[in-house]
């Protein structure tokens, strides 16, 4: 069993984190972040490195683009016992990313505002979150993926133990994204549906 030895952290619910990304860095784990995640982190003295860095790309696009990059999706993706991923992760300089914690831009909370416009409910939508996600659920064989923090205290118990997850626990939170990604997606077709084209000032 590969121990875990990456972590890439960007949440929007931020409780916990501290705890969490303390205990994963004095585990040895290496911590990856963005934006005011990874300013969370360094704030309570914890090492990190922005996203950024590991990438060599700059966040972009007053930050639509900051996780969409190759090294971080064949970090995830990549299948550590398929001698061809090695390969080409070796050819490409991918290094593993082995926990994604993660959740999602609060698309319901904005839109619950009655004075949520079109332009606000389009910019809370997340795509950098939920492609992470996905991508680690359906690698979960090699990957430990969270979207709750009421998981922590479970993963990091098993990481003390045996240096990752038990298979069973990574299927399991593996299941919980895709109900997550699937019950975001119809808050934002659901919403998207009640917008009238021909009286909405944002076609004007």
């Amino acid at each position: 069993m590969n121990k875990i030895e990456r972590a890439l952290i960007s949440l929007t619910d931020k409780s916990g984190i501290e705890e969490f990304a303390r205990e994963l860095a004095g585990l040895g784990v290496d911590i990856l972040s963005t934006g005011g995640t990874a300013a969370k982190i360094r704030e309570a003295g914890i090492d990190v490195m922005d996203v950024s860095e590991f990438t060599g790309f700059p966040e972009m696009l007053d930050g639509r683009v900051k996780t969409l990059h190759p090294k971080v999706h064949g970090g995830i993706l990549n299948q550590r016992a398929n001698q061809s991923h090695q390969k080409q992760c070796a050819e490409h300089g991918l290094k593993n990313i082995d926990l994604i914690a993660v959740n999602l831009y609060a698309f319901k909370k904005t839109i619950a505002d009655p004075d949520c416009t079109l332009g606000n409910a389009i910019e809370n939508i997340d795509i950098g979150g939920p492609t992470m996600l996905r991508a680690a659920a359906k690698n979960f064989h090699d990957v430990t993926v969270i979207v709750d923090p009421a998981d922590y205290p479970q993963v990091l118990k098993e990481i003390k133990e045996t240096g990752n997850t038990r298979l069973k626990t990574r299927f399991i939170l593996a299941a919980k994204v895709f109900k997550l990604t699937s019950e975001y997606d119809t808050a934002i077709s659901a919403w998207l549906e009640k917008v009238d084209v021909d009286s909405n000032e944002y076609f004007r």
